[in-house]
Order: C-alpha cells, then structure tokens, then sequence
C-alpha cells in the first residue's frame, strides 16, 4: 500500500494549475446515458473515481473514448472523453462497482427514465457518515417511480415513463438534486425542484443539460423549473475548475508562508473560502486567468466558521482548514454542519502536535508554535490531504499511509507541490 513522505518546513512558490473538478466530471459523465448521442467533456481530470465510473458506464454500454494528447498539450491540460450511449445494454449497477464510489448511484435516474427500470446497488464511498439515499428514492417517486429496496439494490421502475411533479427536497442534498434533474429532464411535462442544492458542480450539470436539450429555468438558484422533452441530443463541454483543489492548495500555500499561482482557478466558486483567508491574514489576489494567494512574513489569525451549503464554507474544505488553523495565533471553532462523522482526522493531526478538542459537532483548534513529523493514517479523502497540509509545515519527516484516498480526489498532487519546493514523495509498497 502505498504513502506519501514529506520533509516539512519548505515554503511553496510557484504555479500550481487546477484540475477540472470531480464533482462536476461524474455527474457529467454520467448524463450521457440520458442520450444516444455523444457527449464529448473536456478538462476530465486524471483520477481515479473517474476511471472507475468509466468502467461503470461501460457495463451500461456506454462507449467511453479518451482523446490522445494533441500538440502543445501539457500534461496539466485535462482529458477530453466522448461517451457514447447509443444503446443501454444493462439496467444493472452491481454492488462491486458501486460500493466503491458514491456517486456511481446517480445511474439510478438516467438508466430509470431512458430504460424504464434500474437496478442500482446501494452506494459505497468515503466512511463520513451514512449519507442515506431517502432523498433520491422519494424525488423519484415523486416522478411516479416505483421504488422496491431487495437484498442491498434499489430496483426502481417506470414503465410508462416518468411524469413532471413538484418536488421539495426536505434538505439540501447535491446528489439528490443531480438525481432529480437528470430524471425531470426526460419526464413528461414540467416539474419544480425546490430546496435545490446551489453547489457550482450542479450548476455545470444543469448547463450541460440544458447544451444537450433540456429546458431548465432558474440554475443557480434554489428553485429549478424543468420542461420536460422528448429527448436529448449531443453536446460538448467542459468540466469547471475544481474549487476544492483551489481551496486545498490555497492553504497549502498559506499554512508555510508560501506564494503560489492557482492556475485556471475561479473566485466565484468559492468566495465564501477565500474571504475566510483573507480573514486569517493570507493574501488572495482574484484575475482573470487564476487566483494569486501569498502569505509572506504574516502570522495566521483564528477563525470562527461553519461549514454550510453553497454559498457557504464548503464541508469538503473543513479538514484542510482544520489543518489550518493549527498554525495560527489564537483559537479558533470550526462547526461541521453537512456530515456527523467528519473529524477522523483530528486524531491523526493531533499525532503532529496539533491541539484539537471536540465538542460535539464542533472543533476548537488552539494554534500551536510549530508541527512535528510523526507517521500518521488516512481515513478519507478529505483527512489525507489535511495530512499533507500540516506535513508541510510540520518540521521533519511525516509519512501518510493509505493515501490511496488521495487518488480519487486529487491529480498528481505531489507532482504540483514539488514544482512549488515541497519535498514529497510517493513510496510504493
């Protein structure tokens, strides 16, 4: 099993290109199974939830081709997809596929209203809580779905199609509104989703739908009116820059008193992070083609913030910040509001001298003078790059086991750290 070895203490200063977003590219791949034409996605990031979903979509017959690197295309650049479902081969989502990603569950929607039946098996992923999928199932019931729960698979059925309904999510639920759409596009008449998650990666989603044919009014907000038609067509886009990895090395940057361009990074998708920097005393510099952040002879100051839908402090940040706020002078409360079980990592901070108490729902992190470099665990994606993170300030040696974690959310983290003076280094078992 792999581990990432770091020599804390570095300060990055360079450029660090941002990869288009996870979040935004499985949705995305996903809804080419609501057409028989191709869908072409550019900036795909190279990870491995995508490869998985790949061979997901696959066993749907989905014909996934990844375009050749052209001329001049640095390794950087995204990959560009076409995925092509001209024909559903298998309703079927099996338990070993899906278990291993979350996110592959959002077949569920696009296979019941082009096939009129799904059998999905109830989903896996990262262990930060049990994420129930109550939501999914009633917004297509909502649709006139027949739901059956058998032996660990939703078996969901629509004969006669899906017809348009008011649907209102009872909490903010990104994969429950992605579910909702992806099915209301294809349903006969209209239907209206309120409490609708307002997270960017839905926003590209209900984009590239409406690119594909759909008719979506109100994207961006919280209450989505949706035409239904008949069918959808090609399109092609390209996934948006992940703000999770801009946020992450956004504090990377700022916890070793670094500068560092993120490349091809948006503000917009993260404004309430980026303010939460500023207030910390980082510098954030927004233009046109990245975002600037530096933290040059400053000191860290403490936080006080909870994590909340978009456009709130996003939950998939709050371990990063955590890491954070180890290093800064005073106090600080970090209050996690999405998840119940989401401050694994603690402990393992705490193994680098971090001083962490939990109350509750609630971290009270008291800024320390300096880190030191001790073997630590990963639990989760989020929690092995709080590791890095605090690695990289932490003096001498940290290694971080069960980094596998980092592959799925993450692309070539340790190639774009040490192109910024970081010393990290993956070591193979």
């Amino acid at each position: 099993m792999d581990r990432i070895r770091i020599i804390g203490g570095e300060r990055l200063k360079g450029i660090i290109p941002i990869s288009g977003a996870k979040n935004s590219a499985l949705p995305l791949m996903i809804a080419s199974l609501l057409t028989r034409q191709t869908l072409t996605l550019k900036n795909v990031p190279r990870l491995a939830d995508v490869t998985l979903l790949s061979r997901i979509l696959g066993n749907h017959g989905v014909d996934v081709t990844v375009v050749g690197k052209k001329a001049g295309q640095r390794t950087s650049d995204g990959q560009t997809f076409r995925l092509t479902a001209a024909e559903i081969v298998d309703t079927t989502a099996p338990y070993e596929m899906v278990a291993r990603m979350r996110a592959s569950f959002w077949v569920l929607a696009p296979l019941l209203v082009r096939c009129g039946q799904a059998k999905v098996s109830l989903p896996g992923g990262c262990a930060i809580g049990t994420r129930p999928v109550d939501l999914h199932l009633s917004t297509l019931q909502a649709l006139g779905a027949e739901i059956e729960l058998e032996g660990g698979y939703v078996i969901a059925r629509a004969p006669s199609g899906l017809t348009g309904a008011k649907i209102t999510l009872e909490k903010v639920s990104v994969g429950a509104t992605h579910n909702a759409l992806m099915a209301a596009t294809l349903a006969r008449g209209e239907s209206l989703i309120e409490n609708a998650a307002r997270e960017p990666e839905v926003m590209d989603l209900a984009t590239c739908l409406v690119e594909m044919g759909a008719k979506i009014d109100g994207i961006g907000s919280s209450t989505l009116h949706v035409q239904g038609v008949d069918e959808l067509h090609g399109a092609e886009h390209t996934v948006l820059p992940d703000r999770i990895e801009t946020g992450t090395y956004a504090m990377a940057a700022a916890i070793t008193g670094g500068e560092v361009f993120l490349e091809g990074a948006r503000g917009d998708l993260l404004q309430e992070a980026l303010e939460l920097l500023r207030r910390s005393g980082v510098e954030i510099e927004e233009t046109a083609t990245g975002i600037k952040v530096a933290r040059n002879g400053h000191g860290l100051g403490p936080v006080e913030v909870n994590t909340a839908p978009f456009p709130g402090f996003p939950t998939d940040l709050q371990a990063q910040l955590i890491a954070l706020m180890c290093m800064a002078e005073g106090t600080s409360t970090v209050r996690e509001t999405i998840f119940e079980n989401r401050f694994m990592h603690v402990q393992e901070l705490a193994r680098l001298g971090a001083r962490i108490d939990l109350k509750g729902d609630t971290a009270v992190v008291t800024g320390v003078n300096g880190l030191t470099g001790a073997q630590v665990m990963a639990t989760d994606l989020r929690a092995s790059v709080s590791l890095i993170i605090a690695g990289l300030a932490a003096q001498g040696e940290t290694v971080i086991g069960r980094v596998y974690h980092l592959d799925r959310g993450f692309e070539r983290i340790e190639e774009k750290l040490s192109q910024c003076g970081a010393q990290i280094e993956r070591l193979s078992s």
